[in-house]
Formats: structure tokens, sequence, C-alpha cells
């Protein structure tokens, strides 16, 4: 039994079933893959994957014990791997941060400014998704944390902390009529076009909620990629936008206007997920920190501990 088979197993997993999409994945050739999984369940004497005319179409019961297992040895040798190079490189290596638009364009700049400045050694890794997206690049080891808002996705080998909490504004062009209107209720941004985020970002899911629990139906015109792309439409007078109130900058949104929209949606809640069993070198517990001032080294060690602890049945 090798380490490497187990991590044939993640890939095609992580490539959906599609031992071609694995194979490219690993640098190698696709029966190279399909032979070592064979040996792998001639070995444990049992089936991972179950199969139709030879095409893999998921996991059997107990291949989901081993894809468990798989994921908690390669975490595993990633933390050894962490550790060795903080004994010989110290403040040295790669932090790979995976985050959403709004984050790394409205929050984190700042702390990657003071971050780089005190680790000129550590090179930043800055990739960008949905809330799904980024949990499951730190679920597949391809990220070292995430920082985004809340998710459907349960992900049992990963640990969210939550960091700060994000209000919501209304956004209309300068002279749009329900900037005038007193008091702001959802009646009256319902009576307009609606500009929001997609189905997959909490901001989404809670506007719709809001609406519905108030059994108000909104006009729904676009769902766009992020806050500066809705705000590039607001301008142009297509609809009116709820979006988080960190992104609208009256001196740069010189065309946009904003209200106070706490009281009627509730705050989507920011956080960062890491894998549990993970070794935390000490620049990414600090770049931690100073995301979120309350997550000390120690809380976040206390987090990853109690994570890692078997579960009781």
């Amino acid at each position: 039994m090798k380490l490497q088979q187990l991590r044939y197993v993640l890939e095609i997993v992580r490539h959906g079933n599609h031992l071609s999409a694995a194979a490219k994945a690993l640098n190698t050739s696709q029966p190279g893959v399909s032979r070592q999984v064979q040996l792998l369940e001639a070995e444990l004497g049992f089936g991972i994957f179950e199969r139709t005319r030879n095409r893999i179409i998921g996991l059997t019961e107990p291949g989901r014990e081993v894809l468990a297992i798989a994921k908690r040895l390669t975490a595993e040798m990633g933390s050894l791997r962490a550790l060795k190079d903080e004994i010989k490189g110290g403040s040295h290596g790669t932090l790979t941060i995976a985050t959403t638009h709004t984050q790394a364009r409205y929050v984190l700049p700042n702390v990657i400014k003071t971050f780089v400045t005190a680790y000129p050694g550590v090179r930043l890794v800055l990739k960008q998704g949905d809330p799904e997206e980024i949990c499951a690049l730190v679920d597949s080891g391809d990220a070292d944390l995430a920082i985004g808002t809340e998710i459907t996705r349960q992900y049992p080998d990963l640990v969210r902390l939550e960091c700060y909490k994000l209000e919501r504004s209304l956004a209309a062009k300068v002279g749009h009529p329900v900037l005038d209107v007193e008091p702001l209720t959802l009646e009256a941004i319902a009576a307009y076009p609606i500009i929001t985020y997609g189905p997959r970002y909490s901001g989404y899911r809670k506007v719709i909620k809001a609406f519905k629990d108030a059994g108000i139906e909104p006009k729904i015109i676009l769902n766009a990629i992020d806050a500066d792309v809705s705000k590039t439409y607001v301008e142009m007078g297509l609809g009116i936008a709820i979006l988080t109130s960190i992104t609208v900058e009256p001196t740069r949104d010189v065309g946009i206007k904003a209200r106070d929209a706490r009281h009627l949606f509730e705050p989507s809640t920011v956080a960062i997920t890491l894998r549990a069993n993970s070794y935390l070198r000490p620049f990414i517990l600090d770049f931690i920190r100073a995301t979120a001032s309350h997550l000390t080294p120690a809380v976040v060690r206390l987090a990853i501990e109690n994570a890692s602890r078997p579960k009781q049945h």
C-alpha cells in the first residue's frame, strides 16, 4: 500500500470520477492511475469505486471510508512538510489563500500589505472563487486557508473560525427615487429591479429570505458575480443593488449612493476555514490574527486540536 495510491483516489473523486482528468492533474497516464487503484483495491480486498462498464460512477460504502482516511493521511504529510520547512527555512515559504472577491478587494489589501512587509521571504498566492469553491480548495489541499462567508455544504475535515460580520446597504444611481424614500422598507425596494449576488453567496440567500419572510416577490433582474460588477450596472441605471456595505466607497463610486439596509437584511458572517490535522506555521498564524485580532495562535490551535479529536458516537 502506497501513499501515492491514496492520492490517486483523492484526485479521482476531486475530478468527478474522471480518470483522464485525474491523470492529467497527477502528470501521469490514465492506465497508470487505473492500475494503481486496482492494485490498492486488490490489497484491501474490497472495491473503492463503483463501476459500470469499466467506468467509475462513484464510491462504494467502504470506499467513502478510504477517502476519509486518504484525506487525513495526506493532511498529516502536508503538516510534516510544513514542519520541515519551518525548521529548515524559518520565515520562508508560500501561503496560499483562497478567498472571495469582496475579501480580496475590500478587506485584505491592508492585511496583505502589512504581512508582506513583516515576511518578505513568504510568497503569497491568492486564489479567488465563491464561498463553496474556496472551501473546496482548502479541503483538497490546494490552499492553506479560505476566507469567505457561510456555505451550505458540509466539510467534515475543515475547521471554521468566525471573523466578523458584513452588514448590507442598498446602492442606487445618484438621483434614484429609492434614495429619498422614508422609511426604507422592503416594499419600497421591491418596487424596483434588483441586482444581487449569485445563489452560491450567502448575501443572495439572506436577501431572498428577507423578502420571502415578508411575503414579497422581488424583481431580481441580474445575479452579478461580484460587487464591482453589480455597481457597474447600478451606475448604468439598470437597477438597484443590495450589497455588502464595505463594497460601496463614496470617494470612488461617484455615480452611486448607498443607504444603510442593516435593519432589513441579516448580515453575513465571514470565517477563516482551515484543514483539521494541519500544522500551521507561525507566519500563517500571524496572518490569521492580522485578519481577525481575536483569533490568536492559542485560539486557532485549540480549535484545530478540538476538530482533530475522534468524534464520539
